[in-house]
């Protein structure tokens, strides 16, 4: 038996999120877990380096599984994407002993896609908020520099059980790109975990200020409470990509070398 790493792409859209539920529910785990089990006639159970809600994407989701596997991960790797959709691809597979997706890691990034728009964009209908009324992003970018550094966020989200609402954020950031339709506004950032809807809550509060609902002072007197009944406006998942993982030097060479 050997253990693998993999990293995993896939369009969220059409899965109730990533991880595994009851029969007759479709998630991006159980797609992964019936591949392998296809390929290797055995049951795997997939770690993650974190958990995505339905509709949310992923470009660079890290996982891990252990299968009794004798030819190359490359192998391996061709024979699980052959039987997975087209909307779910391992982009990589090595091994890995004693790695742990979520407990190695040292951060995680995200990416969100705001479109402001005079008419709806249909293709990206999957992939973005679209806004009809202008943003201003001067704003929203001093409301997400509030929030870098470590702090208490219990007000953007709740935590896996027993576990602490601290969370180091390292970057926060609003960039601003001219588009034939208006304008897209991407929301990146990485902190070393995040809490369940942090970031479509971090989304949509900011959000508000560049709407003009909520001043910046009335975003840092919520994020200062701690109290998430305020911080009511969660942005809609379909924007949102887990972009990627990052892990500690020692692991990421290993990999290189292998």
């Amino acid at each position: 038996m050997a253990q693998y790493r993999a990293t995993l792409a896939y369009d969220g859209a059409a899965y109730q999120g990533f991880q595994r539920q009851r029969d007759g529910i479709s998630t991006v785990q159980a797609m992964v877990e019936q591949a392998i089990a296809a390929v290797t006639g055995q049951a795997a159970t997939l770690t993650a380096a974190g958990r995505t809600d339905t509709g949310v994407h992923a470009s660079g989701q890290v996982i891990a599984f252990v299968v009794d596997w004798s030819r190359s991960a490359n192998a391996l790797l061709r024979a699980i994407n052959a039987h997975l959709p087209s909307d779910i691809v391992l982009q990589t597979l090595s091994q890995c002993a004693g790695f742990h997706p979520r407990f190695d890691a040292l951060a995680r990034r995200y990416v969100y896609t705001v479109l402001v728009c005079n008419h709806a964009q249909p293709l990206l209908r999957h992939y973005s908020w679209q806004i009809r009324s202008p943003l201003a992003v001067d704003r929203m970018q001093q409301a997400a520099s509030m929030v870098v550094g470590t702090h208490d966020f219990a007000a953007f989200g709740t935590p896996p059980q027993g576990e602490s609402t601290v969370r180091e954020i390292m970057l926060s950031l609003w960039q601003q790109h001219p588009e034939p339709f208006g304008a897209r506004l991407t929301y990146t950032v990485e902190a070393n975990a995040f809490l369940y809807h942090m970031v479509r809550r971090l989304v949509g509060m900011q959000v508000d200020v560049g709407r003009g609902r909520l001043s910046l002072h009335e975003f840092e007197r919520i994020f200062r409470t701690n109290d998430r009944t305020r911080a009511t406006k969660l942005a809609p998942p379909q924007g949102l990509v887990f972009a990627n993982v990052r892990y500690p030097a020692i692991i990421e060479n290993h990999l290189q070398e292998d």
